[in-house]
């Protein structure tokens, strides 16, 4: 069982930021904490179903609205309605999201009941691009990235990955070329970074959202489990 709730925080640029919350209903003193990073679709009813289902495993979450600063507090674009999304999409920079991920971190290390140096970030889609960017501008003790397009376009960031990096790719993602994705990985290689690299090869983009038309229940489901495992494997090893 889980509870949740939407809190306004402030960011350090002025502005101030929805964020979904949820936590287990009964935890056995502190839990590590996940920071949940949306797809280009607003913090939808899938997104806070992944974070009710990662605080039924033991996690305190909070997934911010990273469109903000353009968009109206609570918006949720329909899966068949990406150009509603464009203009959000392209708002967003680096700079602000570095700001949106601080003020999650800032809120969720500030919580009595999650332990401060055990914070991940999970990222799907766009927000598997901001979930790299995480790792790199926060001391997180782990990070995954769900088909993460653009990551590419911040790969010199993977010198500053402060945590082992989980990748996910769907080998029929008709928006994430083999190219970019090698460039990623060649990257983190680069950077001497530790990683986990997974291509599922029938899966499609947003293969793990069931809200989707992509959505694969076999590559989801193995993919949920490799998460928690790694993200459990990651934690238990921060001292």
């Amino acid at each position: 069982m889980s509870t949740s709730q939407t809190l306004s925080l402030s960011v350090g640029d002025g502005t101030t930021m929805l964020v979904y919350a949820a936590q287990p209903a009964a935890a056995n003193g502190a839990v590590p904490g996940i920071i949940l990073l949306q797809e280009a679709f607003g913090v939808n009813h899938y997104i806070r179903s992944v974070a009710d289902r990662l605080a039924q495993a033991g996690y305190a979450v909070v997934a911010p609205e990273l469109f903000h600063r353009t968009a109206a507090s609570g918006l949720e674009i329909p899966y068949n309605d990406f150009p509603s999304a464009m203009s959000h999409y392209m708002a967003i920079n680096n700079d602000d999201l570095t700001a949106d991920l601080q003020a999650a971190y800032a809120w969720l290390t500030g919580q009595s009941g999650v332990v401060a140096d055990k914070i991940g970030s999970v990222g799907f889609c766009l927000g598997g691009r901001v979930s790299f960017l995480a790792n790199a501008v926060l001391p997180l003790a782990a990070g995954v990235s769900y088909y993460g397009g653009g990551i590419e376009q911040i790969k010199d960031r993977a010198a500053d990955l402060h945590a082992p990096h989980l990748f996910f790719w769907g080998g029929r993602d008709e928006h994430i070329s083999k190219e970019s994705i090698a460039e990623v990985i060649e990257a983190v290689d680069a950077a001497g970074k530790l990683y986990v690299n997974t291509v599922i090869s029938d899966a499609e983009h947003g293969f793990h959202c069931d809200e989707r038309p992509g959505y694969n229940p076999a590559a989801a489901h193995e993919a949920w489990a490799l998460t928690l495992a790694f993200l459990a494997d990651k934690f238990k090893a921060t001292k």
